[in-house]
């Protein structure tokens, strides 16, 4: 029984991985479906298991709750299934294609074909192969999640699913694989420890292109839940050490330094934030200082390899007031209805730390990168304006594709009224 139950399992591998692998080499398949055995550093894997726990705990429950807090009542449950069913289908995604379109062959505008259903993985230096595919799908996870904040209470299940499927392959993957694994940003020379242009930049400039096109709610409203949104902030913030410090691949000294000015950073972005509202409101609100730490956050991502405590302070000033004025003040004038101000905290914060890499990087900012000031600031700009460039473009057309295959993107009118909760997954989250 043993025997024919593994030929079983063999044969549908089999049929997975056809191009992989002949009919008649299963015990070929075998071997290349194993995960190799590898002298991998103890103290390295423990901190990057922990890192990858915590990456994904941003997502779930962290994003989940801080979005969730932030919309109506009527639509609580649905901003919690769409941050849920992106973890599991991405997951699923991830092991198909998406690790082989990020990771695969150095160089290029692509990883390709060559790693599909996990075949055949990559070395990954002191860690387990299958530990670093695992790290990097809870980046591939949360960031088509960041999007959703920008079209909540409004767009249908369906056309989210596909747009974030489509998107993160179109989109996400070759922004990763060209700036983190070889690709024409490596070349370069950019600096983006943990994904400043790959994860913050894309998602707020598809953000910024999805609330366009999706159109404005019928109705907004203030947060329905503030304390739900306090919780999921902490457990970002937290969880933002393994996204940062995990990035360094280690448990080392620069890891330990990542995680410093990753917390230095948000603490800031807080206070700055708080400040202002403090000023132009005469309170300091909730709203506010938490919305602050999470710019903050943003904003450190692609400087932490190169920042030192220094230039983590003047990234989170320079992060809680940037992205303060353009949340509350640009939007307003150009009158986008950016919900949950994914275009403001992440695609603005992100530019910031993005460009100030270059200058808290250096030395006389108490910095590690080896560069002059303005060379890098050139080839940092150049790095965000291209991401920006291609990840306008790949969404407007992802977009209308969506449209076309769900007869729009956004429920109707009625529905929208009723409350997502109801009308789409016929659910409340509260019992009035």
């Amino acid at each position: 029984m043993t025997k024919l139950l593994k030929s079983a399992l063999l044969l549908i591998g089999a049929a997975f991985l056809a191009p992989a692998a002949s009919a008649g080499d299963l015990n070929g398949l075998s071997a290349s479906m194993m995960m190799p055995l590898v002298l991998a550093d103890g103290a390295d894997t423990s901190w990057m298991l922990t890192a990858t726990a915590l990456v994904l705990f941003m997502t779930i429950p962290g994003l989940a709750l801080f979005y969730a807090g932030l919309v109506h009542k009527k639509n609580v449950l649905s901003v919690l299934m769409h941050c849920f069913s992106l973890a599991c289908v991405l997951s699923i995604v991830w092991l198909i294609v998406g690790y082989s379109l990020a990771l695969g062959k150095d160089g290029g505008w692509i990883g390709g074909f060559g790693h599909l259903f996990h075949n055949n993985l990559r070395e990954a230096g002191d860690i387990p192969s299958i530990l670093e595919s695992a790290f990097q799908m809870t980046f591939f996870i949360i960031t088509p999640a960041l999007i959703v904040g920008t079209f909540v209470e409004r767009i249908k299940f369906t056309a989210m699913l596909i747009f974030s499927v489509l998107w993160s392959l179109i989109v996400y993957a070759p922004i990763c694989h060209i700036t983190w694994f070889g690709g024409w940003f490596s070349q370069l020379g950019v600096q983006d420890l943990a994904g400043g242009i790959v994860v913050h930049i894309t998602a707020g400039i598809a953000a910024l292109v999805a609330c366009i096109m999706v159109g404005p709610r019928k109705n907004p409203t203030p947060p329905h839940n503030l304390p739900m949104t306090v919780t999921g902030t902490a457990m970002l913030w937290v969880g933002w050490f393994g996204f940062n410090a995990g990035s360094q691949i280690g448990a080392n000294d620069a890891a330990a330094m990542t995680l410093f000015v990753t917390h230095i950073s948000a603490a800031t972005g807080a206070f700055v934030w708080m400040m202002i509202d403090w000023i132009t409101e005469k309170k300091p609100t909730v709203l506010g200082i938490v919305t602050g730490s999470i710019a903050g956050l943003a904003a450190i991502t692609p400087a932490s390899g190169v920042a030192g405590p220094l230039g983590a302070l003047i990234i989170g000033a320079a992060s809680g007031a940037v992205c303060w004025w353009a949340s509350v003040k640009l939007k307003n004038a150009l009158g986008y209805d950016d919900s949950l101000d994914v275009v403001g905290v992440h695609g603005v914060g992100g530019l910031v730390g993005t460009l100030l890499a270059a200058v808290v990087g250096t030395a006389a900012f108490g910095g590690f990168g080896e560069f002059s000031m303005g060379k890098q600031l050139g080839i940092q700009a150049l790095g965000a304006g291209v991401t920006v460039v291609y990840t306008a473009v790949a969404t407007v057309i992802i977009l209308l594709v969506v449209k076309a295959i769900c007869g729009g993107l956004r429920v109707s009118d009625e529905d929208e009224t009723i409350g997502l909760d109801q009308s789409t997954h016929g659910e409340s989250g509260y019992n009035d």
